[in-house]
């Protein structure tokens, strides 16, 4: 296993879906390619049959002045092929690897910082999820319990509807879709918006218009059909996360969620525990 380091692969992928036809030519071969070569605008520009305006456009919706700059940054953290995997379980140890990298890149601890603010201030904290993402935001529901935060898990499209009569301007309500094409969950986040809620949607897509209802937009980590579970559990950078806000809440009053959690722990063994 390599160690975490930044690279440019997560924020590429992060944006795919604001590209053009031609620019994604160009975000697929970054993404994909191993190889050190001529990365001058002339060659690949010539090599995946784009203009260099084209790699210029691209670069700098990658957030870059252009693609001189693009490249010198993706040469310096440019990832070194990795030997054939020696067997399956190195194939997918190798995968949750690659998402590990990926959400340190993409990590805002800044961002985090104001999210968990936001759930310590909150008197309640509303989760809304479909399929995986449900099942991700009920271990999430479980795991803020234990520090005595006020949440509900809701996974059912009905009471997701049902729940924006709930939610006022002390609420949290956050939304899970690794996707963010999930209807459900976009459309429960807008009517908490406007019902006057904090609304933060955990995605792998960084698509512009979801911004118009949502605080925050905490981005996950990404594989290509990592949603549909092919290769690996499509809940795992999801619960990465979860343990990142988890762990910055517990920090922020040490004391007080740990005497909380303890609580909790002697309710379900049914009383004090000895030691």
């Amino acid at each position: 296993m390599e160690d975490y380091e930044k690279t440019l692969i997560p924020v590429i992928e992060s944006l795919y879906g604001s590209f053009t036809a031609l620019e994604k030519k160009a975000a697929d071969f970054f993404i994909h390619n191993t190889e050190r070569m001529d990365f001058s605008a002339k060659h690949i520009a010539g090599l995946l049959y784009v203009s260099e305006a084209t790699l210029s456009r691209f670069a700098k919706k990658c957030g870059f002045k252009g693609y001189r700059e693009f490249i010198f940054q993706y040469e310096q953290n440019m990832a070194q092929a990795r030997p054939s995997a020696s067997g399956l379980a190195k194939q997918v140890l190798n995968c949750y690897q690659d998402l590990l990298n990926k959400t340190y890149a993409l990590l805002d601890e800044g961002q985090v910082g104001r999210i968990v603010e936001e759930i310590a201030r909150g008197k309640r904290m509303y989760i809304y999820g479909c399929g995986s993402s449900g099942l991700a935001g009920m271990e999430m529901k479980l795991r803020f319990m234990r520090l005595g935060v006020h949440v509900e898990a809701i996974t059912d499209i009905h009471i997701m509807k049902m729940n924006s009569v709930l939610l006022d301007g002390d609420c949290l309500a956050v939304g899970i879709s690794v996707s963010g094409r999930t209807e459900e969950v976009l459309r429960s986040l807008k009517a908490a918006k406007q019902s006057g809620a904090f609304t933060v949607l955990m995605t792998s897509s960084r698509e512009k218009g979801v911004r118009a209802f949502c605080d925050e937009v905490l981005l996950l980590a990404a594989r290509e059909h990592l949603e549909n579970g092919k290769a690996i559990s499509p809940q795992f950078p999801i619960l990465v996360m979860i343990d990142i806000l988890y762990s910055r809440l517990l920090q922020a009053d040490r004391r007080n969620r740990e005497r909380l959690h303890e609580y909790t722990l002697d309710a379900l063994s049914g009383g004090k525990r000895e030691g």
